[in-house]
C-alpha cells in the first residue's frame, strides 16, 4: 500500500452561534494519510448520525483494505483511475449506501444525509474527493486557491453564468445542495489528483466557514499570520463566529512536510577521494595471467571391503519411517488449508449481520474454526424474508467473486425471492 506523506495537521469543529448541536464531523487518519470533513443534514436525530457514519465507514474500509489489499470491493474499479483514487471513491460510495440503508430501516432517520470532502495524501499522489458543498483549498506561496466546485444550486448557476460569485453569496437558496451522501442508493463522487510540494497547506472545511468568511484575502491573512496550524484553525472559526456563526463550522488543515523524489537510476557513481593510484608495475602485475597451481595428487583407493551379512532392522529405521509418514500427513494438511483459502461461503456473524467468510464452514474440537471473516455487509439477516435466508445463508461453498457479488446485490436490493 502507498505510504502517507509526512504532514503537520490540525483540526477543529465548532457548533457556531445559532445552532444548539453540531452535525459536522471531522477525521484525521494519519496512519492512512486520510483527512475528512462531513457536514450532516437532517436535524439533531439524524444529521450528526449521517456524518459520523460516513467517517466510520471510511475508517473501516481503509483499515480493511490496508490489512488485505486483495479484498474484493463492493464496487467495480474505474479503469481510467489508479488504485488509490479508486480506493477513495469506493469508500465514499460504501458510506453513501450504508447511510441510505440505515435511513430506509429507521423512519426517524428518513431524509438524513451528509456532504463529504476528503483528501488521501500518499507518496503516489494527493487525491481529492467530494460530494456536496464542503470545500478544499490549497495555499501555495501565500495564495489561496479553491480546488473543488460546490454541488449546490447556486454553484451550478454560477458555472452556467446565471449568477456571479458575489450574487451567489447572498442568494436565498444558497444552502440548497444538489448532491449528498444518503438520499439515494448510489452517488457520483467527484475526484481528481493535485501536485503537492513541501510547504503546501491544504484546507478542508464545511460551508459554515465559507458562508461566513467569504473574503479570500481574509482567509489568506489568517493563514499567513497564524503561528501554527492549530492557531490558524481556531482563528478561522473565530472569524466565522464573529461574522454571525449561522452554521456549524469545521476546519482541517495540513501542511506537506516532505515529498519523496524518485531515485535517479542513471546517476554517476561517487568519486573516491584520497586513495593512492596504483603504479604502472602494479597494473602490469594485476593484468598478468596467474600461474596454474600444481596438479593435485590423488591418493590410492583403499581396498574394497567384503560385503557384510544382512543385519536386522534397527529402531532408527522405524523412526525414519514414522517421520516420513508424519511429513506426508503435514503436507496433506497444509495443502487442504491452502485449498480452503480459495473457497468462500455466506452466513451471519454474532450480531446477525450477513457476512462473507473465507474457508470451510466447519469447527473442529477445541473451538478451532476452519474459516475467517472476509467481508461484513450492512444487512441484518432479520431484514430478509425466510425464503431469502434459506437460499442465501446456506453455507454453500462459493468462489470469491460469487459470494461477494451475491452480498453486494443484497446490499443494493437486487436479490429477488
Amino acid at each position: 500500500m502507498a505510504e502517507p506523506l509526512r504532514v503537520e495537521v490540525a483540526g477543529e469543529t465548532n457548533v457556531g452561534r445559532k445552532r444548539n448541536h453540531n452535525e459536522d464531523n471531522l477525521a484525521i487518519f494519519s496512519e492512512f494519510g486520510l483527512y475528512v470533513v462531513a457536514d450532516g443534514m437532517g436535524g439533531h436525530a439524524s444529521g450528526e448520525v449521517a456524518s459520523k457514519m460516513a467517517i466510520d465507514t471510511l475508517r473501516e474500509f481503509f483499515s480493511a483494505t490496508s490489512d488485505d489489499p486483495e479484498r474484493t470491493w463492493p464496487y467495480k474499479m474505474d479503469r481510467s483511475k489508479g488504485y488509490e483514487e479508486n480506493r477513495l471513491i469506493t469508500g465514499i460510495k460504501l458510506a453513501n449506501l450504508r447511510i441510505f440503508e440505515s435511513a430506509q430501516r429507521d423512519p426517524r432517520q428518513r431524509g438524513m444525509g451528509t456532504t463529504i470532502v476528503a483528501i488521501f495524501a500518499v507518496v503516489d499522489g494527493v487525491y481529492v474527493a467530494h460530494v456536496g458543498d464542503s470545500r478544499v483549498y490549497r495555499v501555495r506561496d501565500g495564495k489561496l486557491e479553491q480546488l473543488t466546485e460546490d454541488h449546490s444550486l447556486v454553484g451550478e448557476l454560477v458555472r452556467r453564468g446565471k449568477l456571479t460569485p458575489q450574487q451567489a453569496e447572498e442568494h436565498p437558496q444558497r444552502s440548497v445542495i444538489t448532491r449528498a451522501l444518503g438520499p439515494e442508493a448510489s452517488v457520483q463522487v467527484d475526484t481528481f489528483s493535485v501536485a503537492a510540494q513541501p510547504g503546501d497547506v491544504f484546507l478542508l472545511c464545511s460551508d459554515g466557514l465559507t458562508s461566513m468568511v467569504t473574503s479570500v484575502e481574509t482567509m489568506e491573512d489568517i493563514l499567513r499570520e497564524a503561528d501554527s496550524l492549530d492557531a490558524a484553525a481556531r482563528r478561522l472559526i473565530d472569524a466565522a463566529n464573529e461574522n454571525g456563526g449561522r452554521d456549524n463550522i469545521t476546519v482541517v488543515l495540513f501542511r506537506i512536510e516532505g515529498v519523496p523524489e524518485a531515485a535517479d537510476a542513471d546517476a554517476d557513481q561517487p568519486t573516491v577521494v584520497g586513495e593512492k593510484a596504483p603504479t604502472a608495475e602494479e597494473v602490469d602485475t594485476a593484468r598478468a595471467p596467474r600461474a596454474e597451481p600444481p596438479p593435485r595428487r590423488t591418493a590410492p583407493l583403499p581396498p574394497r571391503p567384503e560385503p557384510e551379512a544382512p543385519r536386522k532392522p534397527r529402531r532408527g529405521r522405524r523412526v525414519a519411517s514414522l517421520l516420513a509418514v508424519l511429513t506426508i500427513v503435514v503436507l496433506i494438511g497444509v495443502g487442504a488449508w491452502i485449498g480452503s483459502r480459495a473457497v468462500f461461503f455466506v452466513g451471519t456473524n454474532s450480531s446477525g449481520i450477513v457476512t462473507v467468510y473465507r474457508g470451510l464452514p466447519f469447527e473442529l474440537p477445541g473451538g478451532i474454526h476452519l474459516y475467517e471473516t472476509y467481508y461484513t455487509s450492512g444487512v441484518p439477516a432479520s431484514e430478509l424474508t425466510a425464503e431469502r435466508r434459506k437460499r442465501i445463508l446456506d453455507h454453500r461453498l462459493r468462489s470469491k467473486s460469487d459470494a461477494s457479488d451475491l452480498v453486494r446485490k443484497l446490499e443494493v436490493g437486487q436479490v429477488g425471492g
